[in-house]
């Protein structure tokens, strides 16, 4: 298996989306979202993860409408793809 971000589903969302993403190494993984200004908003999820296939239901409920990017890293990988919140 290899280090992998899916795009989110669905996109546009509201109020909640699906993320999904591949682990190629056991180690510590962070899920960041950033406003489209690159500040950081969240970190929904912080975990140590074997090697395989995830996915991370985010709820958006408590942020304004727009465009966020969301990342995923561990140890020398990081990802990031773009979601669109519509309410």
């Amino acid at each position: 298996s290899s280090f992998d971000l899916q795009q989110n589903y669905p996109n546009p969302f509201n109020p909640e989306t699906k993320i999904r993403f591949s682990v190629a190494s056991q180690g510590l993984v962070e899920l960041k979202i950033f406003d489209i200004n690159g500040k950081e908003i969240a970190v929904p999820f912080k975990s140590q993860l074997r090697p395989g296939v995830y996915e991370y239901s985010w709820n958006a409920s408590n942020f304004p409408s727009g465009v966020y990017l969301y990342k995923i890293s561990s140890g020398k990988f990081s990802l990031t793809k773009k979601m669109v919140l519509v309410k």
